[in-house]
């Protein structure tokens, strides 16, 4: 996302999404720009591009309802960053077979997912839920593990 000045900057982007979601808090309570990081710096971690970042910090914008998909039409993003995030959002209703598919048909999406499911699977965030809810998430990250083709989430950190 680098030489071109209209383009927004990665630290725009994050401020923007850290602004979209304020007063957001994730299952466990915890602000939800904690997890925009998590996932970030996990795409980072990864060795993931600079777009890739990008689309991690604005993963669940729409989804989420924190930005509308017209403000993503228009954005000052590279259309690989749109159609990452295209992918990522969930639809109501959707198979989840449907979601992954998608996911795995556009080009940088599975890294950023990749991320997302190791941050919300993380046994420390599960831990501070209810035995039921973290049994149904273990179980739905799991099942989204496997059809993304990822095989078991990693142990530990």
């Amino acid at each position: 996302m680098t030489g071109n000045t209209s383009r927004l900057s990665l630290a725009e982007i994050e401020a923007l999404a850290v602004a979209a979601h304020a007063g957001q808090t994730d299952k466990a309570g915890r602000p939800y720009a904690e997890h925009l990081r998590a996932v970030a710096e996990g795409v980072r971690a990864r060795g993931g591009s600079e777009e890739q970042i990008a689309a991690g910090w604005l993963h669940d914008a729409v989804e989420d309802a924190a930005l509308p998909e017209e403000w993503l039409a228009g954005a000052a993003l590279p259309d690989e960053v749109k159609a990452m995030v295209r992918a990522l959002t969930k639809r109501p209703g959707e198979e989840l077979e449907a979601y992954t598919r998608r996911i795995l048909a556009t080009p940088g999406a599975l890294l950023v997912k990749e991320a997302d499911l190791a941050h919300n699977a993380d046994p420390e965030r599960l831990a501070v839920l209810d035995p039921a809810t973290r049994e149904r998430l273990t179980a739905k990250y799991a099942r989204v593990r496997g059809l993304l083709g990822l095989g078991p989430a990693p142990t530990g950190k």
